[in-house]
């Protein structure tokens, strides 16, 4: 769902997220990620890696960053653009 139209009152699906939609809410499922409460506490990078390694696909770091602004959002932050997050991947893969 596009960021400037959710809700948090009304997050009773994948695709009630920020950035989510179809795809990326089948790719939560592959994860066991079935509703957004389960999305709390979770490392965006860990879920990156664990779906690469699910589906034998190296997906695209962007994946990262949508997963970054679902976490963010989960735990309490604003709805934001995936793209915005895009930076501060980098700036975290640099540290490692």
């Amino acid at each position: 769902m596009h960021p400037a139209k959710v809700d948090r009152q009304r997050l009773r699906t994948l695709t009630d997220l920020p950035n989510i939609g179809k795809a990326c809410a089948a790719d939560l499922r592959l994860l066991g990620i079935h509703e957004p409460s389960q999305l709390a506490g979770l490392c965006p990078f860990a879920m990156h890696a664990q779906l690469c390694a699910l589906t034998g696909v190296r997906h695209d770091p962007c994946v990262i960053d949508v997963f970054m602004s679902i976490t963010h959002f989960i735990d309490g932050g604003e709805p934001r653009n995936w793209w915005s997050f895009t930076e501060e991947r980098k700036r975290r893969l640099q540290k490692v």
